[in-house]
């Protein structure tokens, strides 16, 4: 989904099909003269841009003007004076200016080993490509294995890659998709399975240890096994409730047989400004950090604008990340922090930053996003396997996974040493912003090869006793027939909400009793299925009455047709789940292109 500061030019993106005068295979291109200025001939240029807002003003303060958005490759056509051309490339959120002449096609065939932004690249910079070459006390590659990683977001679909039934687990359903028996455990939005894919990838038939084929696709930790703990409908929408109960979930379920939970992403945040010790959201963060959960958090797609770390990232406990920009450069020596990634404040930033711009990560087919940001798609992809996006959600999971190969290594590291080890072990970013890079951008190579640290965290512990609805921030879920919202201090099942008693189960991580939890029956009890047919935790119906006093029950989304390979528009139109919820940073890989 776009975020808040996206301009114009990259929702002009969908509609090129050829780059500044220069056609795509099949297209005749049809160039007309230059134009001439009484400040000089103006020349045809493609800006690469940092910032297209500040691109675009120094375009025009140049004399020129603006001309189609270029955004698959972060850039815009423009016309200027040629006697501007050394201003214009000095000018604030201005990469590079190129002439038109000397743009050149992409290659037919796109190729991992030619982009900076694809995971073959990521794992290689990173370091992750020489850990995997390692092996733990019991002679295993060190690829994550037998250490299980939440993920708290959209679901998980079964595309190539993530199609593994012995380490791909489903977790409970805990989105309002949950009663329906088609939509179930689906990712119907698209944001779950591209962070899936960071994280734990891997092709049938690879071996990881030898993954020097671009062609393949291999997430961070690729021996891991991934939990997907789905809360969010096919347009993103879930209520902060619902995000609570997953990682209470996560906690009291983080020792069942062939789980080994040790890692929760939540590529995900709220922009609630209340204090991270009365937070619930922060709260149940750092209960399952102090049950021995390292905890992952983006940091948020705020750029500038924002002067504090999205919820729950502002916890100061858990790993806050920020997304780095490779500049579309192997070399990460002109690495910068992603204009759109959150900068924070002198007290709370991010602690460090991985890769998170334009990252080419797993294509969900039919998906929310899939269908409405086709500029995601990767050009020269004959595969159609791939998309492309940017956000601290990546980051995070890159992040994730990193952490995951460390405690392979390291079973018995604590969250507090995971964090101390992966932040005193970056890669220095010299250039650009200061305030948001933390200490430097993730090498996991550095931090398997340093020795264990001492650690010990010792922040102001969080009560958890503000409201629910201080935590919802802005994002609100409707009811998709009166339009109705949720707010207050009540969960989606209608249940109260009350912070004193549900702080202290969260705590003790007893807030799930069997499938209940906050009161109200959620989930079933267990795990049903094999490591081979491919392992579901058991859905219930939920007959009790909603917030709005409607009863959620499998009709609701009846008329919801998921068939792997589309939706259907009437299905999810303007009536249904709000767009205003979890839109923007909140889902924090909104930048799909």
């Amino acid at each position: 989904m776009p975020s808040r500061n996206r301009s114009a030019l990259g929702a002009a993106a969908a509609a090129i099909i050829t780059i500044a005068g220069v056609a795509a295979p099949g297209v005749p291109a049809t160039a007309a003269p230059p134009a001439a200025s009484a400040a000089g001939q103006l020349t045809r240029v493609i800006v690469a841009y940092d910032d297209a807002d500040a691109a675009a003003r120094a375009v025009d303060r140049a004399g020129g003007k603006v001309g189609r958005a270029l955004s698959i490759v972060e850039s815009f056509a423009a016309e200027i004076p040629d006697t501007q051309l050394s201003a214009l490339r000095a000018a604030p959120g201005v990469r590079s200016v190129t002439l038109d002449g000397e743009v050149a096609l992409q290659a037919e065939r796109w190729r991992a080993d030619g982009d900076a932004n694809s995971m073959f690249s990521v794992v290689r910079a990173t370091g992750a490509l020489d850990v995997w070459k390692k092996t733990d006390s019991s002679g295993r590659p060190i690829g994550g294995a037998g250490v299980g990683i939440a993920l708290i977001d959209s679901g998980v679909s079964q595309v190539t890659g993530l199609n593994d039934p012995g380490r791909i687990v489903n977790g409970p359903d805990l989105s309002f998709e949950s009663q329906s028996p088609n939509l179930r455990y689906a990712d119907t939005f698209g944001h779950g399975t591209h962070m899936a894919g960071l994280i734990a990838a891997r092709d049938p038939g690879t071996n990881f240890m030898t993954v020097d084929s671009p062609t393949n696709f291999t997430g961070m930790a690729p021996t891991s096994t991934l939990i997907s703990v789905k809360v969010a409908t096919a347009d993103g929408a879930t209520d902060v409730s619902q995000v609570i109960a997953g990682i209470d979930w996560v906690v009291t379920h983080r020792n069942d047989p062939g789980l080994n939970i040790k890692v929760l992403n939540l590529s995900f945040g709220t922009d609630s400004y209340q204090d991270e010790k009365l937070d619930p959201l922060s709260h149940a963060v750092e209960a399952a950090w102090k049950k021995g959960i390292t905890v992952v958090v983006s940091a948020g797609n705020d750029g500038k604008t924002r002067t504090a770390l999205s919820m729950p990232a502002a916890n100061p406990y858990v790993i806050a990340v920020g997304a780095a920009d490779s500049k579309g450069t192997e070399s990460r020596s002109d690495d910068v922090l992603a204009d759109f990634s959150t900068r924070g404040n002198t007290t709370r930033s991010a602690d460090l930053t991985a890769p998170g711009r334009s990252i080419v990560g797993l294509r969900d087919p039919g998906s929310y996003v899939d269908v409405n940001y086709p500029t995601g798609l990767v050009p020269g992809d004959t595969t159609g396997r791939y998309f492309r996006g940017s956000g601290s959600s990546q980051a995070a999971a890159i992040t994730s996974g990193a952490a995951a190969l460390l405690l392979q290594q390291r079973p018995n590291l604590t969250p507090d040493q995971v964090k101390k080890l992966l932040v005193s072990t970056t890669d220095a970013m010299t250039a650009g912003d200061v305030l948001g890079r933390g200490s430097g951008q993730l090498n996991i190579k550095k931090a398997i090869e340093a020795p264990t640290p001492a650690a010990t965290q010792t922040w102001a512990a969080s009560t958890g006793t503000g409201t629910l609805e201080s935590s919802r921030g802005s994002a609100h879920v409707a009811d998709p027939v009166t339009g109705t919202e949720l707010t207050g201090e009540t969960d989606i099942m209608g249940r109260a909400w009350t912070p004193s008693t549900w702080a202290k189960a969260s705590t003790a991580g007893t807030a799930w009793t069997g499938g209940t939890w906050n009161g109200a029956t959620w989930t079933g009890t267990s795990l049903s299925g094999t490591a081979t047919t491919g392992r579901s935790w058991v859905a219930v119906g939920w007959s009790g009455t909603s917030w709005s006093g409607r009863t959620w029950s499998g009709r609701t989304w009846s008329s919801a047709v998921w068939d792997g390979r589309t939706w259907s528009g009437r299905t999810w139109s303007g009536s249904t789940w709000s767009g205003r919820t979890w839109s923007g940073s909140y889902w924090s890989s909104s930048i799909w292109q």
